[in-house]
């Protein structure tokens, strides 16, 4: 019991900043905090944490170690939950964030459903593409694209996010079809950003990427217009395929360049560390699992 408190003690301490603010969340002192901390690093044989009197800073095996603490206090929370699911219903109110336009498309009508299923729980949706503070806004999870770098929350990966260029028929019929990525030059490429350039796999360097930067007479800061433009013909784009793949398959939209594709990044629920994971937000990243995990969902079965 005492391991266990002491990794409880150092994930809530390295995960909120200081020694202070680990202990009033747990109902004890800073040197209470400090002796769990002092005893787990004298029990590893290794430095977790660096505290001076200004700051708190975790050593590299410090780093690797949360990593795994918070697995494996996740892993518990999810074991404790799943024993009570057949005594104990879903309730209580859940703050949920997205990117606007996956929100839209694929978070909004699965939280409608969930809800349905649910009657005791309800749920504010936070839909905007800037990167939400879960801890400080009260944010019990946060649906995220991409690589994720923010140690403190905790994350479950939902799906495979694929990216690929497309063009509508008749802009391939007018302006050619690109062969490598190179010839994008050539080409109107409607652009979200294009300081940050398109990302393509390497052939000369196998698991490596390169960075396309891409140039055309039609920018703008909202992925939605993006897609509706390159379905009106106007250019090519390059879009996530939870937004086209229904497109590809209506043939609205064709891909070109596949062999050049880079690798998926993936679609995430984070969440701010905590051992005690509501039954209902539980529930609920399950429920987004399993409905982006089906194989004809993304095709236009939800």
């Amino acid at each position: 019991m005492n391991n266990f408190k002491e990794i409880e003690a150092f994930v809530s301490v390295a995960t909120r900043g200081s020694l202070s603010a680990a202990a009033r969340a747990d109902g004890v002192t800073p040197a209470m905090m400090g002796r769990r901390i002092d005893a787990l690093e004298e029990r590893l044989g290794v430095k977790l944490l660096v505290r001076t009197t200004r700051k708190l800073s975790l050593t590299f095996e410090g780093s690797a170690f949360l990593e795994d603490c918070q697995r494996i206090l996740n892993d518990l929370a999810n074991a404790e939950a799943s024993v009570s699911l057949g005594g104990v219903k879903a309730s209580g109110h859940i703050k949920v964030s997205a990117p606007a336009g996956f929100g839209r498309r694929h978070v909004a009508p699965l939280v409608r459903d969930f809800l349905r299923a649910n009657t005791e729980v309800t749920c504010s949706l936070d839909l905007s593409d800037r990167l939400v503070d879960l801890v400080n806004e009260g944010v019990d999870c946060s649906i995220r694209i991409g690589e994720l770098s923010d140690s403190s929350l905790v994350s479950v990966r939902l799906a495979d996010n694929r990216r690929v260029v497309v063009a509508s028929p008749a802009y391939l019929v007018r302006c050619g079809t690109p062969e490598t990525p190179d010839a994008l030059v050539q080409h109107d490429c409607l652009s979200l950003d294009p300081q940050r350039g398109w990302v393509f796999a390497d052939p000369d360097a196998p698991g490596q990427t390169r960075t396309i930067k891409v140039s055309g007479r039609f920018e703008c800061n909202d992925g939605t217009v993006l897609h509706e433009w390159a379905v009106g013909g106007i250019g090519l784009a390059w879009r996530s395929m939870w937004e086209v793949e229904r497109d590809l398959a209506a043939g609205t939209l064709v891909s070109v360049l596949d062999a050049f594709a880079a690798p998926p990044t993936g679609i995430y629920a984070v969440f701010p560390q905590n051992r005690r994971l509501p039954l209902r937000v539980r529930l609920l990243i399950d429920h987004l699992r399993s409905c982006f995990g089906r194989p004809d969902y993304w095709r236009g079965g939800a």
